[in-house]
């Protein structure tokens, strides 16, 4: 694999970290007006249904393996996150403490997959847990007021992110598939569920309302979220990765967060406290080291080797 991006898959890199670091401002304008669970299922709901006369379903992939991706991305990740954004996360945080994903996949794959992990990446994940201790000892503070009833549902979100990183793992071995195919026939699974979830949490007739008093302001977010942030997004990245070394596109991904922060520091007057500067830089800085740590050790092997 090629490990230097063409200047035209920068392009389309820089394209998906803008629009998903654009996507926690976007969840914080649609959750003012829509509750999480309703959010999250018309977001599934567009990313899916308009498409499956379209798009074939994935040839070499299992339904059993498409529906578990799809309720543990769909209810478990983006269900915990949009209740955890109503419940007072700010939307520069969830960015931040969402990419902690990275480092539960990590445990998940110690423990689930027998992966052994180097100690450069032990090292990244104390240093981000320090960082999430100063973010979550910074509840209740902030332009927001970050509850921490919202910082652990996020957390929780990273967690169910990091399930479905590995249940790609799983697809994977079933044989090579279609990234958009995959997204598309996923994306069904987690609709009925999570609107009877939110039919037991907010009422039937809430739903029902919700439902029927959707503006233009409701339905742009839920084509920004499942058109651009889902299909886009994910279809974009997921074809870097074919074409190029996972180190080379992967470390993209801490430009998210950046984003993530100046959009909402911009657009919903967020202003993060010292400690979640401190506890950002934390985290920024453990993900930082779980990248580059093996490129850094290469290094020194070699450098001690002349």
């Amino acid at each position: 694999m090629s490990t230097s991006l063409s200047r035209a898959d920068w392009a389309k890199a820089l394209v998906v970290v803008v629009v998903w670091g654009l996507n926690f401002v976007v969840m914080k304008w649609g959750l003012a007006t829509l509750s999480p669970l309703v959010l999250c299922a018309l977001r599934f709901l567009a990313a899916s249904l308009p498409f499956l006369l379209f798009v074939r379903p994935p040839r070499h992939l299992s339904w059993g393996v498409m529906a578990a991706y799809g309720l543990v991305q769909g209810v478990g990740q983006f269900g915990l996150l949009f209740t955890g954004m109503q419940l007072g996360m700010p939307a520069g945080m969830s960015s931040v403490v969402l990419q902690t994903q990275a480092f539960i996949t990590m445990l998940m794959a110690a423990a689930l997959l027998g992966e052994t992990p180097h100690r450069w990446q032990w090292l990244g994940l104390c240093i981000a847990i320090g960082g999430l201790v100063f973010i979550g000892a910074a509840h209740g503070d902030g332009a927001s007021g970050m509850t921490l009833a919202g910082f652990l549902l996020t957390v929780g979100a990273a967690a169910m992110w990091a399930g479905s990183n590995l249940l790609t793992r799983v697809a994977a071995r079933q044989g090579p598939y279609e990234p958009v195919s995959f997204i598309v026939w996923s994306s069904v699974f987690p609709i009925v569920p999570l609107l009877l979830l939110a039919c037991v949490v907010d009422g039937s007739e809430a739903v029902v309302q919700q439902l029927r008093g959707l503006g233009g302001r409701e339905l742009g977010v839920v084509a920004y979220l499942a058109l651009l942030s889902t299909l886009l997004g994910y279809g974009l990245w997921t074809r870097l990765l074919q074409r190029y070394a996972a180190s080379t596109v992967a470390p993209l991904s801490l430009l998210v967060p950046v984003v993530g922060l100046l959009s909402a520091m911009l657009l919903l007057g967020e202003r993060p406290t010292a400690w979640q500067w401190m506890g950002t830089l934390g985290v920024l800085a453990g993900m930082v080291i779980n990248q580059f740590g093996g490129l850094w050790a290469k290094r020194r092997r070699g450098a001690a080797s002349i």
